[in-house]
């Protein structure tokens, strides 16, 4: 029988800990197939802090650092001026990069240091129980807005790929999404690229933000929330190349 399917080698034939309908699941194959494409497995070291995304090494066969809540980009800058011949990346969340973490990843933009950030959004808090967080999209209801983000009392959805964009030092800044087929393979190409970036020693910090749903907090099914990004979401948050 023809093999139509198979799980990369990086990517752990495990159980999953995530709710049914997340996206991690996705953007964790998808970095697994980048590593094992470019065969970088043997020299790649992950940083994953606090969030969802904790136990990133439970599902990828390469080395992992777990940090402090919003630490990634300041660690994987110390990894990776001691191992410049090594790819570092992080794997981070919007809670965690995008606000305890807001000031790591600005200033390690800011310094053009050499890493790989894959940054998943989903507009809230999801492993301390749905709270706002600063992508939380106007008038979303959360655990810590019961009516709706306000812009008058909340502000406005951050957007950390606009943010980064303008500063000279990052090289290559995309937002991709996984809700569909289509838009899944744009994200793996995404992620190849900015790895590859990387493994040609270019200068300056890449980003790719993956907007990724999150049914359990969203109050919404798994096919629900798919359609929520493509109808509701990417309207803060348009995908694209944004630099690079």
């Amino acid at each position: 029988m023809e093999t139509v399917f198979a799980r990369t080698p990086t990517l752990k034939d495990c159980p999953t800990h995530y709710c049914p309908g997340c996206g991690h699941g996705i953007v964790h194959r998808l970095v697994a197939e980048t590593i094992d494409e470019l065969g970088i497995g043997a020299k790649t070291i992950g940083i994953a802090p606090v969030g969802c995304a904790v136990l990133a090494y439970n599902y990828l066969d390469v080395d992992m650092v777990e940090v402090a809540h919003g630490r990634a980009p300041a660690v994987a800058t110390g990894i990776k001026r001691v191992h410049p011949d090594n790819i570092v990346f992080s794997y981070q969340g919007d809670g965690d990069l995008a606000s305890i973490g807001a000031a790591e990843i600005l200033h390690a933009a800011h310094r053009a240091e050499q890493i790989t950030v894959i940054f998943v959004n989903n507009a809230v808090y999801g492993m301390t129980g749905g709270q706002m967080a600063p992508t939380t999209l106007e008038g979303q209801v959360t655990a810590t807005t019961p009516r709706g983000r306000s812009r008058k009392t909340e502000g406005y959805p951050m957007q950390v790929a606009e943010i980064l964009a303008v500063l000279p030092g990052t090289i290559y800044i995309e937002r991709c999404s996984v809700h569909n087929p289509a838009q899944i393979r744009k994200t793996k190409k995404a992620i190849k690229h900015a790895f590859g970036l990387q493994c040609e020693a270019a200068e300056g910090l890449s980003l790719v933000e993956v907007l990724s749903p999150c049914p359990t907090y969203w109050r919404m099914s798994p096919t629900q929330a798919m359609q929520w990004i493509e109808e509701v979401m990417i309207k803060s948050f348009p995908l694209g190349k944004i630099k690079g």
